[in-house]
């Protein structure tokens, strides 16, 4: 997990990178206004690096800001982050000199959803929720309640198999070693069901979106500056909310996020109606994973996956 001490570290690092002029500005993680929650803080203020934290609950993939700056950046990332940030540079969104990346080594993030299930009480009744090795305990009237960590992360660090950044300039704490994914039940669940069941699971799950976008908006790989979505020459999707155009735009999305998508759990985690995401985008990115032995972000003098062309496949596809 996440060991906030080296938050003393972190906040030396921006703040030298400050002063000396060697970037323009911080992106890190401040206290949220919310129990147990952070915010992202964007700074070019020394005194307000000392805002900055680290902790089991600094869940946003920070990258996706990036497209949108000018000028030296330094940025704290996880192990997904800095995988996102690689791809940006591989798809000439980003520049590696521009960025200073301060890699944080990540074991999994606090789904608060999970520890307010397990306990039955609302995370602004929880007094304290604290790791002590494998376990979280967690206090509420008077009371504690211990539990063992992969009960409580979300899904998608559950799965993770790079918890240290890929591309860093500063590692902040130590590498931490990849732990045997845990098995991913709702995945394997949706994977046994007939085609027919998985249809209507879908068609249930989509009657729910409201074509927010919001999914899209926190996705550092939806990068386009007018989406497939927003068309009208041709137009690929009705602007109103129907469950079959809701289906295709995530579908669509799927297919262009292959290669680019680092399982960060960001698009699911942002979805205000809890349509599970990740199944989908998941399920991409384990078939480029089978398929092309490709995993997103690892490499940053790589092609992009779709970039990329062996002759084999060429043979493969037409013998």
């Amino acid at each position: 997990m996440i060991k906030e001490n080296n938050c003393n570290k972190l906040i030396e690092e921006a703040k030298n990178l400050l002063k000396q002029g060697k970037v323009q500005r911080i992106i890190g993680f401040e206290k949220g206004s919310l129990r147990f929650t952070v915010t992202p803080l964007i700074t070019s203020d020394t005194d307000a690096a000392e805002r900055l934290v680290i902790n089991p609950f600094i869940v946003n993939n920070l990258s996706n800001f990036l497209t949108g700056l000018k000028g030296k950046t330094a940025i704290v990332a996880k192990g997904c982050d800095s995988r996102s940030i690689v791809s940006l540079i591989q798809d000439n969104k980003v520049k590696r000199e521009d960025v200073v990346i301060l890699g944080i080594p990540c074991n999994g993030i606090i789904d608060l959803a999970k520890v307010e299930k397990l306990t039955g009480i609302d995370k602004d009744k929880i007094d304290n929720i604290s790791l002590n090795g494998d376990k979280v305990l967690v206090s509420f009237n008077g009371g504690k309640k211990e539990f063992a960590t992969t009960e409580v992360l979300f899904d998608n660090c559950l799965a993770c198999d790079m918890p240290t950044p890929t591309e860093y300039d500063v590692l902040i704490g130590e590498a931490i070693k990849p732990k045997p994914p845990v098995s991913q039940d709702k995945l394997n669940e949706l994977k046994e069901k007939l085609p027919a069941e998985r249809w209507l699971y879908w068609q249930e799950q989509f009657s729910h979106c409201i074509r927010c976008y919001a999914c899209r908006s926190v996705c550092p790989a939806c990068f386009c500056t007018r989406c497939f979505a927003e068309e009208n020459k041709p137009q690929w999707l009705s602007p109103t909310p129907h469950w079959q155009d809701n289906l295709l735009f995530q579908i669509t999305r799927s297919i262009h996020l292959a290669g680019r998508c680092t399982d960060c759990g960001e698009c699911e985690r942002a979805c205000p109606v809890n349509i599970p995401l990740r199944s989908l985008t998941k399920e991409m990115y384990d078939i480029v994973d089978d398929v092309f032995d490709y995993k997103a972000g690892t490499d940053k003098e790589d092609a992009p996956l779709m970039a990329s062309y062996e002759s084999e496949e060429a043979e493969d596809l037409f013998l």
